[in-house]
């Protein structure tokens, strides 16, 4: 079984920053992709940032510029920095982790969500 955890949302101003953290644990022989998405209620989950093992990363378009996603690879922990945010970027960010439990077994995993608010 892999736990993700995530940690940093909370309540913001327009313009400030917020960083987001997500660790893995549990019966993990290596992470391929992980990332972030996030959802407002009535709309489906959308892709926010991705990044793969070797540090690849991609972005959607509306928050180019203003996120980071990083990872620690030895930790198991992949982080999104999140700067000028706007109120349009309030939503639950989720963290997705794409896991090898095993060599020969590749499952998907989400953490719990955590809650990121941003007033204007």
């Amino acid at each position: 079984q892999v736990q993700l955890v995530e940690s940093g949302g909370g309540l913001v101003q327009a313009g400030g920053s917020l960083r987001l953290s997500c660790a893995a644990s549990g019966s993990i022989f290596s992470i391929n992709d992980m990332g972030w998405y996030r959802q407002t209620p009535g709309n489906e989950r959308e892709l926010v940032a991705r990044i793969t093992s070797g540090g690849s990363t991609n972005y959607a378009d509306s928050v180019k510029g203003r996120f980071t996603i990083s990872r620690d690879n030895a930790k198991n922990t992949v982080y999104l920095q999140m700067n000028s945010l706007k109120p349009e970027d309030t939503a639950v960010y989720y963290c997705a982790a794409d896991v090898l439990v095993v060599r020969t077994l590749r499952l998907n995993y989400w953490g719990q969500g955590t809650q990121v608010t941003v007033s204007s």
